[in-house]
């Protein structure tokens, strides 16, 4: 009959958030597959199985002489760990859940939530993928030699963090215009297997095509990752500044055009389709 409502202070308010964000994220990683244990496997999968097609590649097409001097297998392992991450969050958060979302209607729930629910599962999948990958790589075939751990740990958050953003603005276009989005993020995922340089050595590529590809955040974040992981290898052509004012940049319009959309969203948008 009565309700006795708790004072709500800022310390326990963002404790709830999180914890909220921590729901969203658990259920968007077992959205993938009932199993969590199988849907990691799958990505592990996934994983190993694009890492031996470019070892398989390289090897067949002879070009392995043009890899950096080191452990092959890592240089091949450096970009598609990226490229899977990177690619993987475009496509979660751009997926998110919006604002006309039966989710919405539970009051604890909002867009902004959704959003970080998507972006952390991305991240703790093909975290967990990349570090178990590694794990067996080290155990069962040869010990690893990472030249600077930490620095290839913020290159890699970093790949994440612009996949965060660039997935941002595609979630906020998607209600107006749902199919040209999503075909606009599925040709910047099919783009970026050779843009985003994973094949290459960008200090032995010539100038013209180093412009081909200087426009994407995540050709920046692989070379640089690639200077840390290696000794004997300084990115010349590349920086770090480049793909975080990319991501900045993005992020503030995925969050203003997401905040514009939210105020203008309706059920009945997709009524007719």
């Amino acid at each position: 009959m009565f309700h006795i409502e708790k004072r709500r202070t800022r310390v326990s308010g963002a404790f709830e958030l999180l914890e909220l964000i921590f729901h969203a994220a658990v259920r968007n990683v077992r959205k993938s597959h009932g199993n969590a244990v199988l849907g990691l496997l799958i990505n592990i999968f996934q994983t190993v199985l694009m890492v031996g097609v470019f070892y398989i590649m390289f090897d067949l097409l002879n070009l392995r002489r043009l890899a950096i001097r080191g452990d092959f297998l890592l240089y091949v392992m450096s970009g598609v760990f990226l490229f899977m991450t990177h690619t993987k969050t475009v496509g979660a958060v751009s997926n998110a859940e919006g604002p006309t979302s039966p989710m919405m209607k539970h009051a604890p729930m909002n867009t902004i939530v959704a959003i970080a629910g998507a972006a952390l599962s991305a991240l703790y999948l093909q975290l967990l993928s990349a570090a178990l990958v590694l794990y067996f790589y080290h155990a069962a075939i040869k010990p690893l030699e990472i030249f600077h751990p930490v620095g290839v740990m913020g290159v890699f958050l970093m790949s994440w963090f612009t996949g965060v953003a660039i997935g941002m603005v595609l979630l906020a276009a998607r209600p107006w215009a749902p199919d040209l989005v999503g075909m606009v993020t599925l040709i910047y995922q099919r783009v970026n297997m050779i843009a985003s340089g994973k094949m290459f050595v960008v200090n032995m590529l010539p100038g013209w095509m180093i412009a081909l590809f200087d426009w994407n955040p995540l050709f920046h974040c692989i070379d640089q990752a690639r200077g840390e992981m290696f000794l004997n290898y300084t990115p010349h052509h590349t920086s770090m500044s480049y793909p975080f004012y990319v991501a900045l940049s993005c992020l503030m319009i995925g969050l203003m055009a997401e905040f514009y959309t939210r105020r203008h969203a309706s059920v009945s948008w997709g009524a007719g389709r």
